[in-house]
């Protein structure tokens, strides 16, 4: 094994209900996870936005006392957007 993040516990994985992170506390996606999918998935960001909805749709199934709009800010929001070259 190579020592990698996820040997030491530092995924940031949601802990749901309560869409936390299990690392910091934070709400999830925190700052770190955020960080880490978009390496994770880079040059994939249509695939990291079909993952993050998934993940928008089920907290807002958990998460029923906040709006929709500030989850989909949350889950989504922080994505940068990609430049359109027509």
């Amino acid at each position: 094994m190579s020592g990698g993040a996820s040997e030491l516990g530092n995924d940031h994985l949601p802990v749901v209900p309560a869409w936390t992170c299990e690392t910091c506390g934070g709400e999830w996606p925190c700052a770190a996870k955020q960080r880490r999918l978009l390496d994770e998935y880079r040059g994939e960001r249509p695939a990291l936005a079909v993952y993050l909805g998934s993940c928008l749709a089920a907290a807002t199934q958990d998460l029923r006392g906040i709006p929709e709009r500030v989850l989909q800010l949350r889950f989504t929001g922080w994505l940068p957007r990609q430049s359109r070259s027509w």
